[in-house]
């Protein structure tokens, strides 16, 4: 008799644990297992969604999780499963209240080499598969400018990009509205940073020349990492704020405030002057501060000491997400939230509290470039900038295996 009993407590003690674990492993995989969304064009060139990944895994398809800031007003809603927005209120309606004049227009300018490898067996070792191509590492670099020119054709079709490169490099693109823009310079991985600031000043220097030269036609210019998608106009910064000379993007980050991924240059004789003193300046200090850092952040390092250095600025303005202009070595700095104007995925999951409404760029950085190829894929397919959006925001946790 006290063993049937005993027995028959040991199944009550279980029964509870089963039923916890049945609904734990359920919401787990709610979560982070969405029903993968097949693209509407081509079958062959449908999103991949995978499991719930290692902390210390890099992933070759997309993991979809919760997406940050739902519940806020000012925040892209989507729905708890699939990849859904709740409404289509992305694009703000700037451009049409405020047309840019015909004789203005808006250079986006990057700094680009290609890095050949020699042996093929290297290439065969690293091919990658987005959707239905495969590409090899040197492929997939020229994928992702690809891309980078893609969303910024469809968001401002009016716009030009320039690509500035090593003239030794190979690098060739056969598209209307792309120039190439051989410069000479250091393009090695360990100088590229470095070098980026000096092809923007080069590039600065050739356009004060022709400035001189063609009074009636203004060229703005944006210089942008070639990770990131423009996902709407902006045109509007140079009517809005029509007084700074370069606008750069920051957010409330204490060491590395600036991100070097945006620079806007006005594109008057003033502001290319001032423009082109000021990143001479921030390269001054770069070489007498920060070579150590001359792979990765050293640039951001600089332009964070040239900026706070200055008497009169205060950080603590880099704490509220609010677009202000300072004076700084007699340059006027258009200071613009990185919340907007270069909206990063692990960020939108932490201090961003989700994608704002108005988001106009998104910056890839670092293991992150599959979900640009994967993003503009689904965009290309569905024509839905906000569930596009919606994918980024729920997938932009994960590192990726590019």
């Amino acid at each position: 008799m006290m063993r049937t009993i005993s027995g028959w407590r040991r199944f009550l003690i279980l029964v509870p644990l089963l039923f916890f674990l049945a609904h734990f492993f359920s919401v787990d995989q709610l979560h982070y297992n969405p029903r993968p969304v097949p693209n509407k064009q081509s079958k062959s060139n449908h999103l991949v969604v995978g499991p719930v990944p290692n902390k210390q895994s890099k992933f070759n398809h997309l993991v979809l999780g919760p997406a940050a800031g739902q519940g806020l007003t000012n925040r892209l809603q989507c729905q708890p499963q699939g990849i859904k927005a709740f409404s289509k209120t992305h694009f703000s309606t700037a451009t049409a209240t405020a047309p840019a004049p015909a004789l203005d227009n808006i250079h986006f300018v990057t700094v680009f080499t290609l890095y050949n490898s020699t042996r093929p067996d290297d290439q065969l070792s690293n091919l990658v598969t987005v959707g239905n191509a495969s590409y090899t590492k040197l492929e997939r670099s020229m994928a992702i400018l690809n891309v980078f020119v893609d969303f910024i054709q469809v968001a401002m079709p009016r716009s030009n990009v320039v690509i500035l490169t090593d003239p030794a490099s190979d690098l060739s693109m056969h598209r209307n509205g792309v120039t190439i823009y051989p410069i000479q310079g250091e393009y090695s991985r360990d100088k590229l940073m470095l070098q980026r600031i000096r092809s923007y000043i080069a590039f600065l220097e050739t356009r004060m020349e022709e400035v001189s030269q063609n009074q009636g036609h203004i060229h703005h210019y944006i210089f942008t990492d070639s990770d990131i998608a423009v996902v709407d106009d902006l045109g509007h910064i140079f009517h809005d704020y029509p007084n700074f000379h370069l606008a750069l993007t920051f957010r409330n980050n204490k060491e590395q405030p600036l991100n070097s991924g945006f620079i806007a240059v006005r594109g008057t004789p003033a502001g290319i002057l001032r423009a082109k003193t000021f990143l001479q300046e921030v390269l001054k200090v770069y070489r007498s501060r920060y070579m150590k850092a001359s792979r990765m952040l050293g640039d951001q390092l600089a332009l964070a000491w040239v900026v706070k250095s200055h008497p009169s600025f205060d950080p603590k303005k880099f704490t509220k997400a609010q677009a202000f202009i300072e004076d700084i070595g007699g340059a006027a700095v258009l200071f613009l939230p990185c919340a907007v104007y270069n909206w990063t995925p692990p960020e939108g999951a932490g201090q961003f509290h989700g994608m704002p409404l108005d988001v106009k760029v998104i910056h890839f950085k670092g293991s992150r470039k599959r979900l640009m190829l994967e993003s503009w894929n689904f965009f290309s397919a569905s024509s839905d900038i906000s569930d596009m959006l919606c994918l980024i925001l729920k997938s932009g946790r994960t590192k990726y295996d590019f």
